[in-house]
């Protein structure tokens, strides 16, 4: 089975549009979700529309979905953030905020070996910054396989006799998957990157050649900034698209 993996979309539609452009000719048979389809960018409403019509075999919320559909407050939030989703959910249809509040939590088994989350097993909204965050979430986790985004910076990784980061991992890094070693990787943002390099991030894995590839494409970045401004949204939320922060 070939996946499309994909995470923290974060409204921004052209960078969601470079992914499946980049991903079609490689191609792939299921799409993986990991959440946050909202929240930062100008374009809510269109990426949800976008993310329903590629049917994924597994769609997850992140903390932007839940507090956009209502289920949290938007206080627990910065300001910067805050103002995000607020004016997220005030420009979305009933049918999309639906959408949102159906999203299920994470985690979510796949199949036996392979499961997705948000943030981590144990706690959907948990960042894995480091490598004590990752050994708690592979404690946590049921699948050899576990897919995690939220943090928006690419990371891997894997556990055999220690649990050891893999990298670095640069454009096109190929991780091959053994079967005597257990896993976690975060494939990087769609939407809104910070690992310092802009381009929009995803991945590919093929269990079949067990390999999981993170991909990284350019997109239009001048215009998805154009219309954070023209929503009136924290200009800083244009700015870091430019640099990747």
């Amino acid at each position: 089975m070939r996946y499309l993996v994909l995470t923290d979309l974060h409204a921004n539609l052209h960078a969601l549009d470079a992914v499946l452009a980049d991903a079609r000719p490689i191609g792939y048979d299921q799409v993986l979700v990991l959440g946050d389809l909202v929240g930062y960018g100008g374009d809510p409403g269109a990426v949800i529309d976008r993310t329903l019509e590629l049917k994924p075999v597994a769609l997850i919320r992140g903390n932007h979905d839940k507090v956009a559909a209502g289920l949290e407050p938007a206080t627990l939030f910065n300001e910067v953030a805050r103002r995000s989703i607020e004016w997220t959910a005030s420009v979305l249809t009933a049918g999309q905020v639906k959408t949102l509040v159906d999203l299920p939590k994470g985690p979510m088994r796949v199949t036996n070996d392979l499961e997705i989350c948000h943030g981590t097993p144990f706690d959907e909204d948990h960042y894995v910054f480091d490598g004590e965050d990752a050994a708690q979430a592979m404690d946590a986790a049921s699948g050899r396989i576990c897919l995690f985004g939220h943090t928006h910076v690419p990371a891997a990784f894997r556990l055999a006799d220690t649990l050891l980061p893999v990298g670095p991992l640069r454009d096109r890094f190929q991780l091959p998957l053994e079967t005597t070693a257990r896993y976690l990787v975060n494939c990087g943002a769609v939407g809104q990157p910070r690992d310092g390099d802009p381009r929009a991030a995803f991945a590919h894995l093929d269990t079949a050649q067990r390999t999981l590839t993170i991909n990284r494409v350019p997109y239009d970045v001048v215009t998805a900034q154009a219309k954070i401004i023209a929503a009136g949204l924290p200009e800083v939320l244009a700015h870091r698209l430019a640099i990747g922060r």
